[in-house]
């Protein structure tokens, strides 16, 4: 599938995938280290009735990073911007890790336009919280970051993930990923290496980090910033769901969302599944999708 490209008004050019369908549209906004590309199982899998849009966000993929980001809002005003260049109406939205915190903060912002709004392994509606790192290179917990540059300079995460960008370490990568996110099932081989060639076009590790550290829609402080109090705005149904052995999404953060978000939002577990549900049960996560969506 050939990624086609749009100029936001904001002078980004965002890449997306677009798979013909029926009239009922759903838009997927991937995670951190990852690109539309990681949605590609699921894209194919969804049944014929919907039409549906991947877009690369800024920094990632094919799309252009011509504008440092510094909080979530940024990448959701780039996912308004898309949808007001490709004239789409009525759509719902799937939001995947870093995805469900733009997600959120797009549907907080504009309401009237997205009917329901699905939450995959999605980091909190109070963030996702960047830690130092101790001298043994565990996480110091006692220890949470509050700048972009503290972020920047981290050893344990930051500069471990761009050490391996920027000195293209495949192996490296993948090892992180079997020991974090496919804990369980792999990807194919040509496509577990096809996702490790797109990670490496990310080009906003760092500001990424730092605007879940911030993002809060919460109505409480998060250690670092004051909650917007956003969450009650999100009105329209919202599924989350957590794979019961992610480990990178904790089930307080699931637990955050829930209360956040309130009696709008339905819990379903993910039996068996970790960070990507895509890779560890498809026909699953699909049945889950579509039933919600209807």
């Amino acid at each position: 599938m050939g990624l086609q490209k749009v100029k936001l008004a904001n002078g980004e050019q965002i890449a997306y995938r677009e798979r013909e369908g029926g009239h009922h549209v759903v838009v997927l906004v991937h995670g951190n280290m990852t690109s539309s590309k990681h949605w590609d199982v699921l894209i194919d899998k969804l049944d014929s009735k919907y039409k549906v849009y991947a877009l690369d966000l800024r920094g990632f993929g094919e799309s252009t990073y011509e504008k440092r980001v510094t909080g979530i809002r940024d990448f959701s005003e780039d996912l308004h911007g898309f949808i007001e260049a490709l004239s789409l109406e009525h759509f719902d939205l799937i939001g995947w890790s870093t995805g469900g915190a733009i997600c959120m903060q797009y549907v907080a912002d504009r309401p009237g336009k997205c009917a329901k709004l699905i939450l995959l392994a999605s980091a909190s509606t109070r963030g996702y919280p960047f830690f130092g790192t101790k001298a043994d290179g565990t996480p110091d917990l006692e220890k949470r970051l509050m700048t972009i540059e503290d972020v920047e300079q981290d050893a344990g995460k930051t500069l471990a993930i761009q050490g391996m960008y920027d000195s293209e370490n495949r192996e490296g990568l993948k090892a992180v990923w079997n020991a974090l996110i496919y804990t369980n099932n792999e990807p194919l081989a040509d496509k577990y290496d096809e996702y490790v060639e797109d990670m490496l076009t990310q080009r906003n590790l760092a500001d990424v980090y730092h605007s879940l550290n911030t993002f809060n829609i919460s109505p409480l402080h998060n250690g670092v910033t004051e909650g917007s109090d956003q969450a009650k705005d999100i009105t329209i149904p919202v599924l989350v769901l957590r794979g019961d052995r992610d480990y990178v999404v904790n089930a307080q953060m699931t637990a955050e969302i829930m209360e956040d978000l309130g009696d709008n939002a339905t819990f379903i577990p993910l039996d068996d599944m970790g960070h990507s549900p895509l890779v560890d049960n498809l026909e699953k996560l699909t049945k889950t999708i579509e039933t919600f969506l209807g």
